[in-house]
């Protein structure tokens, strides 16, 4: 699913649990997550609302994939869309960010930590927002807005690397 683009002029609330003591030797995640999200919503129609951001570790984030999506292992990031209600305030639903995986991916890609951080959080907000990457379609739409909202962001675009190694794409 691919929503339109527009402009909002909001960003959501965030509310921002750091859930592992691995979080403290990144003093500026949590800022970096909040601007993250804010790029985000301003690159997009997504009205007031609030976000919930959990800032975990590889064990807390195993036992999630594992109960909602089957999968036994670590991942680096999780979404988890708030369903439709009627309110005052619209909850857009949960990120849960691993410490542990993304640094090892920093490491193995070599990207520096908070800007992977970031795009992780970008695309923790966009699934949570409608976007998903179940076909080619799907995930090239969404890519190519993660990287317009990274370079908002005055960050790398995070798959230009990649594509430079595919050959492009």
């Amino acid at each position: 699913m691919t929503p339109a683009l527009k402009r909002r002029d909001a960003a959501p609330s965030v509310d921002i649990q750091v859930a592992s003591p691995h979080w403290d030797a990144q003093p500026l995640a949590e800022q970096t997550v909040r601007d993250a999200i804010a790029a985000a919503a301003a690159a997009l129609v997504a009205g007031n609302g609030e976000v919930s951001v959990v800032l975990t570790d590889d064990d807390a984030i195993r036992t999630l994939n594992r109960d909602w999506r089957k999968i036994d292992k670590p991942t680096n990031v999780l979404s988890f869309p708030a369903p439709a209600t009627a309110g005052a305030e619209k909850m857009f639903g949960d990120i849960v960010i691993a410490y542990e995986t993304l640094a090892r991916e920093c490491d193995e890609e070599d990207r520096i930590f908070l800007h992977h951080l970031s795009h992780l959080t970008v695309h923790g907000f966009l699934h949570l927002i409608g976007y998903d990457h179940q076909t080619d379609s799907d995930a090239d739409a969404m890519e190519a807005l993660e990287s317009k909202i990274m370079i908002a962001l005055k960050l790398p675009d995070p798959y230009l690397g990649r594509d430079l190694l595919r050959g492009g794409a």
